[in-house]
């Protein structure tokens, strides 16, 4: 009885830390991304206030009389695994391959004061992106229309609108890069050079100023003044 008593509380007390951990990551990267806009007075507050009344009025739908169906239309494909997948993937070619499994090495050896295994950027690299990908594309195979308790088939409209939800989180990510790339100047392949570099206040960065200033001062100033433009 004592444990059967326990359990609801339980239950709320993960659900809550569970959305807590959601919000703030969110929140965080938001004000991370623009940083004069939401680093004021009560910004950080009122954008906390507005993601979480959006959230309440989508959550709200889904505790009328048909919100079940609402919610597992959802579930299936705006959190489904093939969007997660598709995100984490890019995740670790851009982390592996584009931004580079050294610099991130560094940062992070930075971040916790020593360096990780050899083994992780491995993972970076080659073993993350290679089981995220084999596992999209399983998904992708043996996907089935969805259906609620094995009896109601969702209409086609209904599968479309699950398809908008699921590529709207997966169509940012080429539609960011897009961004970026037409909002610096200079040739792409500066363009590219310029999204891929450390930021200016990392000390890897610095390292690169002062390793070698005889040879590479043009470099640095460069690389300073490209990711300062990028951050514009």
């Amino acid at each position: 009885m004592e444990v059967g008593r326990r359990c609801p509380c339980e239950a709320v007390r993960q659900s809550f830390a569970l959305t807590f951990v959601a919000v703030e990551g969110l929140i965080t990267a938001v004000i991370d991304m623009y940083p004069k806009r939401f680093r004021q007075k009560n910004r950080r507050e009122l954008l906390i206030l507005f993601f979480s009344i959006v959230s309440y009025l989508i959550g709200l739908v889904m505790l009328t009389e048909g919100g079940i169906y609402v919610f597992q239309l959802f579930d299936y494909y705006a959190a489904s695994g093939m969007c997660l997948l598709f995100i984490a993937m890019f995740q670790s070619i851009c982390i592996g391959w584009v931004y580079g499994a050294d610099k991130f090495y560094h940062n992070i050896e930075h971040m916790i004061g020593y360096r990780p295994l050899p083994l992780i950027k491995c993972c970076w690299q080659f073993v993350t992106p290679a089981l995220c990908l084999a596992t999209f594309l399983f998904s992708v195979i043996k996907y089935t229309p969805l259906t609620y308790n094995k009896k109601y088939v969702y209409p086609w409209w209904a599968d479309a609108v699950g398809w908008m939800l699921a590529i709207s989180s997966i169509i940012c990510i080429p539609l960011w890069i897009l961004y970026k790339l037409c909002s610096v100047k200079g040739s792409l392949t500066e363009r590219l050079r310029q999204l891929t570099s450390p930021d200016v206040e990392l000390p890897q960065f610095q390292k690169i100023i002062l390793s070698d200033p005889s040879q590479r001062p043009s470099e640095a100033a460069h690389l300073a003044t490209a990711v300062q433009e990028s951050h514009c």
